[in-house]
């Protein structure tokens, strides 16, 4: 601020385009490079639209005048621009310090409108997009007195005096619907904001005018090698990452089904990835400088950035970089089923600990690794300047003589002290819900339930990518994954979010738009333990494959799934390929069926993720009232559980498995003084994080015919896989 202001008003003399005025108000505290951002983005538009700004201290009445500025801002600016008129408005001769000359601001295709206060709430109604110009207060102090001198300092204490009593009142920061970094580069806030402001609903026409930037340009070496894909990993720096993910066929050696298991990939965030987390009906979206909520559902906002760029890229590889991550259970509220009790509980309990809906970031590097071919591709961003020197040096590890992963009847040691688990529901509990289920089937509200529970460990140490590469040499599977993410509110310190996954079951695949767009889901549904001999063993299976409760199982969600891809399905192209197969795993024999269906044309991929979405073989059928029962029943939220994870290429094609035979870990907050805590890992491991709550889902099928105990029975037999290499015991219950 200075004892004159700035500039007046400065609008574009080309003829307007488009009907009304968007108004977009900057707001922030003093310093935080509001004014900057403002002519920035305005010079940006400008050779495109019809822009207008206006700086708010032109009319703030003298250096105790915040407060009294804002109802004129409201009725004299805001008011009538909003409506399409002219602001008419005074001055404010801050060398005179009293009223100055009359001026006005006419209408603009865009107006911007610059300043504190500028966002305030009886504003906002009128707004069309609120962005905070977020910077620490040592930092703003120092750039706004280098930049007005002496005349501000002598009023600093008495401005910010202001600024923390508008704030106190009316939390602009956390209402914006987009936040910038106001430290970085003024011309990079400037476009980051602009790109923003194209995801917001009614700003489509008037930036359909404004080029928007190219698609992300990639550069890629190829190794003439296939990789051992947790080598890789860990010579990309994925176990040091922030975000990182490695998707694994860990079963590649061993697969009925080579084709399925054919690849490997791992994908890293930079620090110009964009990350999308999504949680109690907001997407934050954090790309660059610039932060953005958008209220709504998951589904809609992923059908606008996926797919998101050009068919081509790399031939010989199924992921054009897109986005990687997560999408979890509770999102199933889209589907149609509200937030009941086992959702509820969690926001009840203030220390459960918080991991986002769903996320999902764009990787900035990473790498394919075809098995068949015996090929390993590495991709980073042709806008990445460590690029090469990181491929360089991914290719270095990768020729040095590395020691080998656990492997085929290999196991490794479980740490010295295991961690010690509690389940959500006793066996008595869970007993009893299975009966409450049956009983609902009874009265005919479902005719399958898919009831789960939980165990549940806080332990003080933990070493996340040691404790995966253990269970995915133990538990080989076709979808075996490994994520670590940064997540805001997630606990304690900058530990991730980790994801540990063993889980033999595809969701959904997708082809690209090139191919054909083909959708394959292979629901599983009936399971048995592996025999301590062969022919235990074989016995097992064969009872498995002719036993006609578990056939009835996987039928009807087979069913399910059919009825959930033929929504969006080109008619004539809806098969079931596979019926009630049996796959054999390192603990488990599991009962898979396979569906396919071609997508219609013009048909976003994310509609026909969003209406298969959750797994049916994790709800029960009929999907939605089961998913009701199931709030009832259950006993807190899924969470991560049953959800899917895995990759959405930017030529529309997919792959996502189910989150079962699933570890997740989160950080956790200081121990309190009652609670027991035990250790995962010895005190010295290697990149272990602090104290974690772990919980691993675990669950089945309900029908008329269960046997309840027997059902327990297998809840204990699916924990099994996870639990051995941990060196943990199922809970007595």
């Amino acid at each position: 601020m200075t004892s004159t202001a700035r500039s007046g008003p400065c609008t574009e003399t080309a003829r307007r385009r488009l009907p009304a005025p968007l108004l977009l108000a900057i707001d922030g505290r003093s310093g935080a490079g509001k004014t900057s951002l403002a002519v920035e983005t305005a010079a940006l538009l400008r050779p495109h639209l019809e822009v207008a700004v206006f700086h708010l201290d032109s009319i703030y009445p003298g250096w105790d005048g915040l407060a009294a500025s804002l109802p004129t801002y409201v009725q004299d600016i805001v008011t009538p621009l909003s409506g399409g008129r002219t602001a008419r408005w005074t001055w404010w001769d801050w060398t005179a310090d009293a009223p100055g000359r009359a001026d006005a601001t006419p209408p603009a295709d865009v107006v911007i409108l610059e300043g504190v206060g500028a966002g305030n709430r009886n504003a906002r109604p009128y707004l069309d997009a609120v962005a905070w110009v977020a910077m620490e207060d040592d930092e703003r102090q120092r750039r706004a007195l280098r930049r007005d001198g002496e005349t501000f300092a002598a009023h600093w204490d008495r401005w910010a005096a202001q600024e923390d009593s508008y704030l106190a009142g009316d939390r602009v920061d956390e209402a914006a619907w987009l936040t910038l970094d106001g430290h970085g580069p003024t011309p990079q806030a400037a476009a980051d904001l602009v790109e923003g402001l194209r995801s917001l609903a009614g700003w489509e026409a008037a930036l359909a005018l404004v080029p928007a930037p190219g698609p992300p340009q990639w550069e890629r070496r190829t190794l003439a090698t296939a990789a051992e894909p947790r080598a890789l990993f860990a010579a990309a720096g994925g176990p040091d990452a922030a975000t990182a993910l490695l998707l694994e066929s860990s079963d590649r050696d061993v697969t009925p089904a080579p084709e399925r298991s054919r690849y490997s990939l791992i994908g890293l965030a930079t620090d110009s990835s964009t990350v999308a987390a999504h949680t109690d009906g907001v997407t934050t979206v954090s790309s660059g400088l610039l932060t953005l909520r958008r209220a709504g559902p998951f589904f809609p906002w992923l059908a606008t950035v996926w797919p998101g760029g050009p068919d081509g890229g790399d031939p010989d590889s199924p992921f054009q970089p897109g986005w990687m991550g997560w999408i979890g259970y509770g999102i199933k509220r889209e589907a149609g089923s509200p937030d009941g009790a086992a959702t509820l509980a969690a926001s009840a309990d203030e220390t459960a600990p918080t991991v986002p809906e769903a996320l999902l970031f764009r990787p900035g590097r990473g790498a394919s690794v075809d098995h068949v071919a015996g090929t390993t591709a590495l991709f980073w961003s042709a806008d990445d300047p460590g690029g090469p020197e990181w491929a360089d040096r991914v290719a270095g590890e990768l020729l040095k003589e590395l020691p080998p992963e656990l492997g085929e009847g290999q196991t490794a040691a479980p740490p010295a002290s295991p961690p010690v688990f509690t389940v959500r529901d006793t066996r008595e509990q869970y007993l009893a819900k299975i009966r409450a289920a049956q009983q609902e089937i009874h009265e005919g509200n479902t005719y399958e339930v898919c009831l789960t529970t939980a165990l549940e460990s806080t332990v003080d140490a933990f070493d996340g990518w040691s404790t995966y590469r253990r269970l995915a040499a133990a538990n080989r599977a076709p979808f075996t994954l490994y994520l670590r993410a940064q997540v805001a509110g997630a606990g304690v310190g900058r530990e991730p979010v980790q994801i540990l996954s063993t889980s033999p079951e595809r969701f959904l695949s997708v082809s690209s738009r090139a191919a054909g767009g083909w959708l394959v889901t292979e629901p599983i549904k009936g399971t048995r333990p592996r025999g301590a001999t062969p022919d235990e063993d074989r016995t097992l299976a064969e009872e498995l494959a002719s036993s006609s409760k578990d056939r009835a199982e996987n039928i009807m969600i087979t069913d399910l799934a059919r009825n959930d891809l033929s929504r969006f399905a080109r008619p004539g192209t809806l098969a079931t390929t596979r019926v009630c197969a049996i796959e054999s795993y390192p603990t488990v024999h599991q009962m898979v069926s396979t569906v396919t269906a071609q997508l219609q044309p013009g048909v976003p991929p994310a509609d026909a993720l969003a209406a298969a979405f959750p797994p049916g073989s994790m709800t029960g059928a009929p999907k939605i009232s089961t998913m009701d029962i199931l709030e009832d029943l259950e006993a807190g939220p899924r969470g991560v559980y049953s959800g899917v994870a895995g990759y959405l290429s930017a030529d529309g094609a997919a792959d996502l498995n189910v989150l079962i035979r699933t570890l997740v870990a989160v950080p956790a907050g200081p121990a309190g003084v009652t609670e027991p805590v035990e250790s995962a890992e010895p005190a010295s491991a290697a990149g272990r994080s602090g104290r974690t709550h772990l919980s691993l889902g675990v669950g089945g099928a309900i029908t008329a015919d269960s046997v309840p105990e027997e059902e327990w029975d297998e809840v204990r037999t699916k924990a099994h896989g996870v639990l051995r290499v941990l060196g943990s015991a199922f809970p007595d219950a």
